[in-house]
């Protein structure tokens, strides 16, 4: 049996100093929305995978055009952050969260460890995060959509917030159209989007001896 190919760190792209976007690595940083604690360290950057990337750039140049920009929360977490995050005190305390459906994936398991998942939310021109309903990170005790706010099918949604949510989603909907590459909507998280399973189910998931020291999260 062939062994899984290791994505080449040529096809992470940093996305720091894009047009109309910002960064907040959240896990970098002890301080919400960080509900882990720091797993990341200090001079750690925002890596995804260059079919990811292309998506996120054109979305920002959709948002751009009606007044907002991309704030960034979260995109490669290597197979070592997963580990440190399923460590967190949080977790430990809500072993619920790790069982399916899943609102956080063991290490080695879902697109984030292979930079094919971002986080992220909208900003106005005045730079105020929008009202999506939660904050980032907001885990549910129940992943049910009728007892999760942040479900995508929450029914108890204000008319603002579902106007705010379907913002986000067209801009990264249409730039994914664009840039001819499927994206999938995480149900449980608003605030997450990825490429398919067969885009990455092909590969090993990311640990951080797998790229160059810079490029580790770790």
């Amino acid at each position: 049996m062939q062994e899984p190919q290791i994505i080449p760190a040529h096809d992470l792209i940093d996305m720091s100093n894009q047009d109309n976007i910002q960064i907040n690595l959240a896990y970098a940083h002890d301080v919400p929305p960080n509900i882990f604690g720091k797993i990341y360290r200090d001079d750690a950057r925002l890596w995804l995978h260059k079919l990811l990337a292309d998506i996120v750039v054109q979305a920002a140049e959709y948002a751009a055009v009606d007044g907002f920009s991309l704030l960034l929360y979260d995109g490669l977490r290597t197979t070592d952050a997963q580990a440190a995050m399923q460590e967190s005190a949080i977790v430990k305390a809500n072993p619920q969260w790790m069982e399916e459906p899943r609102l956080l994936s063991p290490p080695g398991k879902g697109a984030h460890c292979f930079g094919m998942a971002i986080d992220l939310t909208l900003i106005d021109g005045s730079g105020d995060i929008l009202d999506m309903g939660t904050a980032f990170d907001f885990l549910a005790e129940n992943s049910a959509p009728e007892h999760n706010p942040a479900h995508r099918s929450h029914p108890h949604l204000s008319d603002d917030v579902r106007a705010n949510r379907a913002r986000l989603d067209g801009y990264m909907v249409r730039a994914s159209e664009a840039r001819g590459t499927r994206l999938m909507l995480l149900a449980q998280e608003w605030w997450d989007f990825r490429l398919p399973r067969e885009l990455y189910e092909g590969y090993a998931p990311l640990s951080d001896n797998d790229l160059p020291a810079h490029m580790r999260m770790t």
